[in-house]
């Protein structure tokens, strides 16, 4: 299990959107993972990005000089294109065009990056090495992966969870890469959750099988019922493929989806007023279903509500350790598990 939070720097946007997260093993062993999205010495260099994307936009323009190689991936279709029966010379100039304003979208959408924080919570089954090489995958697969959309998209799209999702069904490619073995029946689950806080209290997340996130309203002091429509839920990652993956046959799939995901299934809510809060948390804390248990979470955030974030962070993983200690006194230890908790309040 693994959280972590990706963020581009914004002028005073953290001080009107704080984010706190905080892990816990099954031995108390506090954990915060944090990842600048926009520092070059981090993650990921959006500036030099924008830069690049506004350069290619002119490069993109520029027709080949007679009897030069080409200089990038335009002028490589551009000589295809006039090898091809009916070529007009009017194709090369509406093609340099549609590429030119690609990148300048691209420059657009990765200066939004900048009021931007990511979230991504990854809940892998079971304590075992297997269960952290599957986390170690998905962390890995997904930063491979985003590199490619902010090159070719600047932001991310579904099509990026697609990809994690295919990484993680059960194949002989992904069985050996994560150390499973031919006798093993049994297909370990990994939940996911990822999103991004836009300015405003706006937050856009996609959900593999990961408990669905609860938003506290200052206002009311309680949970709030969300509409279920809204909460767009895949089943874990690499269990359920999509009938239209190209490569669908080579993978096994509990059941095929009928397409592939798309932004209509992004789910979004909002924080309304100042003091609302986002709560995520791994099933360790709360497996989403519990009536009894979400209400004496709720009694915690009532309690600290007004406080910081990373104050109501501690104060939920001090509530969720206590309770472990309970199961320990009446011999359930099999009852606890790994913890990740984190909070997203408008101030």
């Amino acid at each position: 299990m693994f959280q972590e939070w990706l963020r581009a720097p914004s002028d005073g946007s953290e001080e009107a959107l704080p984010v706190s997260g905080g892990r816990l093993g099954k031995k108390p062993n506090p954990q915060v993972e944090k990842h600048n999205l926009g520092h070059p010495a981090i993650r990921y260099d959006i500036d030099a990005r924008i830069q690049r994307a506004l350069k290619r936009s002119k490069e993109y323009l520029e027709a080949l000089p007679a009897g030069a190689a080409p200089r990038n991936s335009v002028d490589d279709h551009v000589e295809w294109l006039k090898s091809r029966p009916g070529y007009k010379p009017e194709m090369e100039i509406e093609y340099r065009a549609a590429r030119s304003s690609e990148q300048v979208r691209i420059a657009e959408d990765l200066h939004e990056l900048y009021s931007t924080a990511g979230v991504l919570v990854v809940d892998a089954q079971g304590h075992g090495i297997i269960s952290a090489k599957i986390a170690s995958t998905v962390h890995d697969t997904f930063h491979a992966l985003m590199l490619s959309e902010l090159d070719h998209r600047g932001r991310t799209t579904a099509e990026l969870f697609e990809r994690i999702n295919l990484r993680l069904a059960l194949s002989v490619t992904a069985r050996n890469a994560l150390g499973r073995s031919e006798k093993e029946s049994a297909q370990e689950i990994a939940t996911m959750l990822y999103g991004e806080v836009h300015p405003y209290g706006y937050f856009r997340f996609v959900n593999f099988g990961h408990p669905p996130p609860l938003v506290f309203s200052a206002e009311y002091r309680k949970f709030m019922d969300i509409d279920k429509s809204r909460m767009v839920q895949f089943l874990p990652l690499g269990v359920q493929l999509a009938e239209d993956d190209p490569d669908r046959n080579r993978y096994l799939s509990l059941e095929l989806r009928q397409r592939r995901a798309k932004s209509s299934d992004v789910a979004e809510l909002t924080l309304m007023s100042p003091g609302d809060i986002f709560f995520l948390y791994t099933d360790g804390v709360y497996d989403g279903s519990d009536k009894e248990e979400r209400q004496q979470l709720e009694n915690v955030m009532r309690e600290h509500n007004l406080l910081p974030a990373k104050d109501i962070c501690n104060a939920l993983l001090e509530y969720v350790l206590k309770r472990d200690d309970r199961l320990r006194q009446i011999g359930e230890e099999d009852r606890i598990d790994d913890k990740t908790v984190f909070i997203i309040k408008r101030n």
